[in-house]
């Protein structure tokens, strides 16, 4: 996974100016509220959002994508393990390959699926209409 600019350096030195009608501000400002975020944070959001280095995620969202990572990483190991099994010789008990396979699709498929909510949550966010 790519690194985000807040992990590289989360000092926020540079400053970037950008000018609204006074009808577009009361417009941001309220987006900002509606997604509890001051306006600077809700701004730098959809800015690092649009350039790719991170993406618009409310603390929950966070959480699950979290525990799905996980998920993700004692699959892997379950994985690896089956494969050092079978490089060495020994078969993995047929039960095993199958559980570890099954168990690595349900996360896979919880992952995408939590993603795609993500991503209509976040733009339902953004425009100021709630999750």
């Amino acid at each position: 996974m790519a690194r985000s600019i807040s992990e590289v350096s989360s000092r926020k030195e540079k400053v970037a100016h950008i000018r609204f009608s006074p009808a577009e501000f009361d417009a941001l400002e309220a987006a900002a509220r509606a997604a509890g975020m001051t306006v600077s944070g809700f701004v730098r959001s959809l800015s690092m959002e649009g350039a790719g280095v991170r993406p618009f995620l409310e603390e929950g969202d966070r959480l699950v994508l979290s525990l799905l990572a996980d998920g993700m990483r004692a699959i892997g190991g379950n994985l690896n393990q089956i494969a050092r099994a079978i490089n060495t010789g020994r078969m993995p008990v047929g039960n095993d390959v199958a559980s570890s396979i099954k168990d690595a699709h349900s996360v896979a498929t919880a992952l995408a699926s939590e993603l795609a909510g993500m991503t209509r949550r976040s733009a339902s966010t953004r425009r100021g209409e709630g999750g």
